[in-house]
């Protein structure tokens, strides 16, 4: 018998001061759901998912659950306090007969769960909350930017781990390639409304495109309505003295209904300066070197940074790509070797660590009373690229309003943080940008403009970052860590990146990952040629994916409506099984075609 659904949110309304972020939301959740949830900053994304953890009381509606369902939130600031080691932290609420998973997931996080809280990084902290998370095992999971301070490995060590589950999970990411990876259907949460849709993340942009378009031709239609209207008002004065009363309330409900629409926020204007244009060689690195201790960070490093290169720094994280830009920016100096600067070079910095914002400083004091920033004799003035603008009025263009102006940097989310950083750094004029982890915690639409902008700007780009997607839409060559203090220079992005490497470079699959004991004792041929049934099989799986696809469509749509659980008990269990039966059918000939493809590619 297939499971009742597992969470049910029913005409769940929450308003923070004068905020509405939910506006009856109905929602269900159900074994094998694996929701994307995006939407904006500052929508309340985060919020609903602890809405839905009952960390947070809604001021309406209610949220149910089958007795025994046990749901799992990882925050993205997880609470260590009392815990004297991120060991003793992921102890806690995970049964003793499974605490031998910790040290795998550990393992597959790369965390190391002796360190203190206080010593670990915010990226170590929020890996030990995961691993605690993945070794409670609960029947829904809701993971808010999961993939945040992880490496590109641990990032598919994740998505392996996730797309092998059979529970049900709500992810909010940035990072697009783990949203195609590991979800199924879409949830978007705008302006307190949640949709859901059945189709894939791949599909979102479709979808919200044809939403705005609906939506812009309903209130051209309305504007149109009442401007006819109040045309006839008008006019009615003069040819009598008494109104049709009827059309004159019609008209005022028509313009209250158009006051409660809530418009669009526009997207985030960023730009970038490219400053004076700085020679054609920006940086010339001979033979640098760097260890601190025993430890090698990378030895014999020549390369040449041009003007307009815009240059991705990938590897496992500590493996020292932050300390090479900041060797190559002159930030901190090499062992051995040299940096030389080209001609007019001006450089601008985004910090992951956000060591930039002052947590107790105002919105408005960050901007203003920066040195490169400040207009002298003006506090309500901010420098932008040489020119005095309004603070107000430049937060505004970061979609900021006018509240949050004199609200403390720490009020913000991680979204809104990076925001404001990306503000500080765009006053500035430069022509060589260096960008630390600039993607974390940024929502879609804000990365697409980024992405827009550093693709106009007349400087350089140096980009540290793990996140696939941005990396293949920025970069024009990919520089990559690759052990034992080597570091290598591809041309592209990273798709580029992974058909140059070596194949002996390349890491191994889990499934390809076998004990040594497994591969003498195979009696299998060698040969990889696929046979002319898999050759066959290969051509039609494509059609029957899709037509499973439709199938889980039509499905999700049914049991989307909270009603039918109420309305026709069987139907719905009867939908639920199915859906689950092709969920997992889907995910078999996924493998299958995979395998196959592979297969026929190293032909």
């Amino acid at each position: 018998m297939a499971p009742a659904p597992l969470i049910q949110l029913s005409d769940v309304t929450l308003e923070y001061g004068d905020k509405l972020l939910f506006d009856n939301i109905n929602l269900v959740i159900a074994e094998g759901n694996r929701f994307a949830l995006v939407g904006r900053n500052g929508t309340g994304k985060s919020t609903l998912m602890k809405v839905i953890a009952g960390l947070i009381t809604p001021d309406d509606g209610k949220i149910t659950s089958p007795a025994g369902t046990s749901i799992g939130y990882l925050d993205q600031d997880p609470d260590m306090e009392g815990f004297s080691t991120l060991e003793e932290f992921a102890q806690s609420g995970v049964a003793d007969g499974a605490r031998y998973k910790l040290d795998l997931f550990a393992g597959g996080l790369k965390v190391d769960l002796s360190l203190s809280p206080e010593a670990a990084s915010g990226g170590q902290r929020r890996r030990a909350a995961l691993v605690r998370l993945m070794a409670q095992e609960p029947d829904v999971l809701l993971l808010d930017e999961p993939t945040n301070h992880l490496d590109i490995e641990a990032i598919q060590w994740l998505e392996d781990t996730l797309t092998a589950e059979r529970r049900a999970y709500v992810v909010i990411s940035h990072d697009r390639a783990f949203l195609q990876r590991v979800t199924r259907e879409t949830l978007w949460l705008d302006r307190g409304v949640l949709r859901r849709s059945a189709r894939p993340f791949s599909e979102f942009e479709a979808w919200q495109e044809k939403t705005h378009a609906e939506e812009d031709l309903a209130r051209h239609k309305l504007n149109r309505k009442i401007k006819a209207e109040a045309r006839w008002a008008v006019e009615g004065i003069s040819a009598r003295r008494k109104r049709n009363q009827g059309r004159v309330r019609a008209l005022q409900a028509l313009r209250a209904e158009r006051a409660e629409q809530i418009d669009r926020k526009g997207t985030a204007q960023l730009a970038l300066d490219g400053g004076l244009a700085s020679g054609k060689r920006v940086i010339e690195a001979d033979s640098i070197s760097k260890s601190y201790g025993e430890k090698l960070i990378f030895k014999d490093v020549s390369m040449r940074v041009m003007r307009g290169d815009r240059i991705a720094f990938v590897g496992p994280n500590g493996v020292g790509k932050t300390t090479l830009v900041d060797v190559l920016t002159k930030q901190i100096p090499p062992d051995t070797g040299t940096v030389t600067f080209g001609t007019n070079v001006e450089l601008a910095v985004f910090d992951q660590a956000r060591a930039q914002l002052d947590p107790d400083a105002t919105l408005w004091e960050t901007l203003t009373q920066a040195p490169q920033t400040r207009v002298s004799g003006a506090a309500d003035q901010v420098m932008v690229r040489g020119t005095p603008r309004h603070v107000v009025s430049y937060l505004q263009d970061f979609l900021f309003d006018d509240t949050q102006a004199r609200a403390p940097v720490r009020s913000l989310s991680g979204g809104e943080k990076a925001r404001l950083l990306l503000a500080q750094l765009m006053a500035l004029p430069s022509n060589l940008l260096l960008l630390d982890e600039p993607t974390n915690d940024l929502d879609i639409e804000t990365l697409d403009l980024l992405q827009e902008v550093i693709g106009t700007y007349s400087g350089t780009v140096l980009l540290v970052s793990h996140d696939r997607d941005f990396i293949d839409r920025v970069a024009t060559q990919t520089v990559a860590f690759e052990g034992r203090g080597r570091v290598t220079v591809y041309a592209g992005g990273w798709t580029d990146y992974q058909s140059q490497r070596p194949e002996q470079e390349k890491p191994k699959s889990p499934a390809q990952q076998k004990p040594k004991s497994e591969k003498k004792a195979t009696t299998k041929p060698t040969s990889n040629a696929l046979s002319f049934t898999e050759r066959h099989r290969l051509k039609t799986l494509p059609d029957e994916i899709t037509r499973i696809e439709a199938e889980i469509a039509k499905l999700s749509d049914f049991l989307s409506n909270a009603d039918v659980y109420t309305a026709d008990p069987k139907k719905a269990e009867k939908a639920t099984e199915m859906l689950s039966e092709r969920q997992s059918k889907l995910q078999t000939l996924e493998t299958e075609w995979l395998e196959l493809e592979e297969r026929a590619s190293s032909e």
